[in-house]
């Protein structure tokens, strides 16, 4: 009788020893976690905002700047920038970098870049239609450049993740 229960015993422990084996073994790290490259996330979302660090913003003359990027069609999108002084100055920029991941060395590289300076206003904002491959991730990336007289030039930037043209 007691041969039984140690049996009994030792079957129910085996048993529940099996169970957490299994359990255990079927947990495993967060693969839908995005990984970051440079700044970036690489994502499948269908558009990316950013804007610059809040440590940057709010200088004597500078206020803000945001990039953006979307999917527009097949083979398009769509890249922002935009600099926002805190009031008129002599000459405001942006300049945008648009960027292509390269899987195999694991960097963004510089596909197109354009920019627009404004003098005498508080505002500089551009925005161009980019035709690009398929099959790889993009994002903007923006520096912000504020001028007045007298004072040193400002700048900061903005990044966007990365978004995937499928």
């Amino acid at each position: 009788m007691i041969s039984k229960k140690i049996a009994s015993v030792i079957t129910s422990v085996m048993v529940f020893c099996c169970i957490v084996g299994v359990s255990l073994t079927n947990v495993k790290a967060d693969d839908s976690a995005p990984k970051s490259v440079d700044g970036s996330y690489l994502t499948s979302a269908d558009s990316s905002t950013g804007y610059t660090p809040k440590n940057n913003e709010r200088g004597k003359h500078l206020m803000d700047g945001q990039c953006s990027i979307s999917k527009t069609g097949t083979k398009r999108i769509y890249a922002y920038g935009s600099t926002t002084a805190n009031h008129t100055v002599d000459a405001i920029a942006v300049i945008v970098y648009v960027d292509q991941y390269n899987e195999s060395d694991g960097k963004w590289h510089q596909i197109d870049a354009f920019s627009k300076k404004v003098e005498n206003d508080y505002y500089s904002a551009i925005s161009k239609s980019i035709q690009v491959d398929r099959g790889y991730y993009y994002r903007v990336h923006a520096s912000h450049i504020v001028c007045m007289a007298g004072s040193p030039d400002e700048e900061t930037f903005s990044v966007t993740n990365g978004i995937l043209v499928p």
